[in-house]
């Protein structure tokens, strides 16, 4: 009989070629989580996840489910999946759910948070997992400007070339900036996201920070639906997937923002 198993994953995207299974490398997150998950099950085991990130993006807490013949307490998962892994990436809960669930179709949201680090040194601590901007930043102007970004839209102009999503509609219900010391966070939710799209949308909040455009011209830019429009796709470097929501009755925990 088989069980439908999820972890709850956090990794240091840093090093690893995003999360997705590769032919040509074992160096990322998912190939290294199912050679793990499989000697810990004793059978081959194949990934869901409920949301892929790219080469150097970090993760709080990405979720995964898999299907198993093997019964183990979740303990005994979590202990033996994480001493195959390398320090890394852990595997920080597990839940076994009926098969309903799905980490990317059941999910209702997902919020990604993107670190900028905005002062006059960059930081020998926090130089993977931070922007650096020594340019002063207006962040009332880029809150003023992110205001047109929220709610269901064509999002087109902030979107990847290679994206194979097949529409670009997505609804983005929240944009939050916060500012503590010399590090300024950008907060995402949507339903779901295309490729690049917080990146390239904080590249573009941050020409309005510096200026160079109006926060009216970032409206101006989605009506476009034309990617030449907005701004550059920034480092993945400063970018979180803080975690994604699911319906109440699959009783999975909840992302927590450990930066701070």
């Amino acid at each position: 009989m088989l069980s439908r198993i999820v972890f709850g994953i956090e990794y240091n995207g840093s090093k690893y070629f995003g999360f997705q299974k590769q032919k040509t490398t074992n160096e990322t997150i998912q190939g290294l989580l199912e050679e793990s998950i499989s000697k810990v099950a004793d059978h081959s085991i194949k990934t869901f996840c409920c949301g892929r990130t790219d080469s150097g993006v970090h993760a709080f807490m990405q979720v995964i489910h898999f299907d198993t013949q093997s019964t183990r307490s979740s303990k005994e998962w979590i202990m033996g999946v994480n001493s195959y892994l390398p320090k890394d990436i852990r595997v920080i809960w597990c839940k076994a759910v009926d098969e309903t669930f799905h980490a990317r179709f059941s999910a209702k949201n997902r919020t990604y948070l993107f670190n900028v680090l905005n002062g006059n040194t960059q930081s020998a601590l926090w130089s993977d997992k931070s922007l650096f901007v020594s340019q002063k930043l207006d962040i009332n102007s880029m809150r003023r400007a992110s205001k047109y970004l929220i709610g269901e839209h064509d999002f087109s102009s902030f979107r990847a070339a290679g994206c194979q999503s097949k529409t670009s509609l997505r609804n983005l219900e929240s944009i939050k900036i916060s500012k503590k010391k010399d590090f300024i966070t950008f907060e995402l939710r949507a339903n779901a996201f295309l490729l690049h799209m917080v990146r390239i949308i904080i590249g573009t909040l941050l020409m309005v920070g510096k200026r160079d455009i109006s926060p009216k011209e970032v409206d101006r830019i989605l009506k476009q639906k034309d990617r030449k429009y907005a701004g550059k796709t920034v480092s993945s470097a400063g970018l979180f997937l803080l975690g994604p929501e699911y319906p109440p009755k699959y009783k999975l925990p909840a992302y927590k923002n450990n930066l701070t």
